[in-house]
């Protein structure tokens, strides 16, 4: 028989006093509540499920963002995006609101944690270079040095969410719940704390392999930003961004699931699971079984042999009668 998992150990004061700091944005409204994502708001998509898992004793969500598309025009110097700073978040000290920049001067030209196509008519009716910023590419001429402007970027990039664990054994079942459910870079990102930390280990659940990005701009020396693809290229990844946001939400349920089976059934066994005991012994019966089987089918082929060989011999000594 497979053993009972090991009991949480229960959370130290220093991270209680932490989660109840935390939890005390969340008695606001949540037009008026922020936390430490760069959006500085939690996101309508994932408000249930931080609710859940800020329920839960030991756990305590520090940043959240639900998924997101969005335009944004890099740095100057470094190329650098807006979005890095949904990493940076994971370990800020206190509750901020969103930012208006980006890291290295990069500029968000449109932004949406909802499907493009869920958007107001009024903002697509004039197509999607206009939503983004973007002189379209038909009959336009591009400016001096386009070569050497900024780049303008269209990214799709699912949910991600750093949660302040009270323990190891705490963390390591959320990063086992995100690997469940497709989140395959779910990891630690502060496992080292320091010493007025208590060993509380931040866990950033999320997944690179639904992140999508494609160059569809480019800023000139004129400071217009032009669009370097075509309309149907656009169109092309924009579905595709609808796509990928499905893809997210199926996989952020199937966090919840796995989290809900971590934390109050342990491990979560598929249909026919069994432990390591179970299986030795199983597969112990089998091998007996199936010795036997064998064993058998080979006393009952001597025996026909035998039967046949004797057969043969009266056949050949019976005499022959006499007409």
């Amino acid at each position: 028989m497979s053993k009972p998992p090991k009991p949480l150990p229960p959370p130290s004061q220093s991270f209680t006093n932490r989660k109840t700091k935390i939890l005390s944005a969340l008695s606001v409204p949540d037009a008026e509540y922020t936390d430490l994502s760069p959006k500085g708001s939690v996101d309508v998509g994932i408000r249930d499920l931080i609710d859940e898992i800020n329920a839960r004793e030991g756990l305590v969500t520090t940043s959240s963002c639900a998924g997101r598309v969005s335009v944004y025009l890099e740095g100057r110097s470094t190329g650098t995006s807006p979005q890095d700073e949904r990493e940076e978040a994971a370990t800020a000290g206190g509750v901020r609101s969103s930012s208006a920049g980006g890291k290295g001067g990069g500029e968000w030209l449109f932004v949406s944690h909802d499907p493009i196509s869920s958007l107001p008519p009024g903002q697509l009716e004039r197509g999607y270079e206009s939503l983004f910023g973007l002189v379209s590419l038909q009959g336009q001429e591009g400016g001096e040095g386009d070569e050497k402007g900024r780049m303008v970027h269209f990214k799709f990039e699912p949910m991600i969410l750093h949660v302040l664990t009270a323990s190891h054994s705490h963390a390591q079942k959320v990063i086992q719940a995100g690997m469940e459910a497709g989140f395959r870079e779910t990891g630690a990102v502060s496992l080292l704390s320091r010493q007025d930390d208590d060993h509380n280990p931040v866990v950033a659940v999320r997944s690179m392999g639904l992140s999508f990005e494609s160059l569809i701009g480019v800023e000139g020396t004129d400071g217009v930003r032009r669009a370097v693809v075509g309309r149907g290229y656009l169109d092309r990844v924009v579905r595709n961004s609808e796509k990928l946001f499905k893809e997210n939400e199926r996989r952020i349920g199937r966090f919840r699931e796995a989290l809900k089976g971590w934390f109050e059934e342990g491990p979560k066994k598929k249909d026919g699971w069994e432990d390591a005991d179970a299986r030795r012994e199983r597969k112990r019966s089998e091998g007996l079984r199936r010795k036997q089987e064998l064993e058998k089918g080979k006393q009952e082929t001597t025996e026909k042999e035998q039967q046949s060989e004797e057969g043969g011999i009266g056949i050949i000594l019976e005499p022959p009668e006499v007409l």
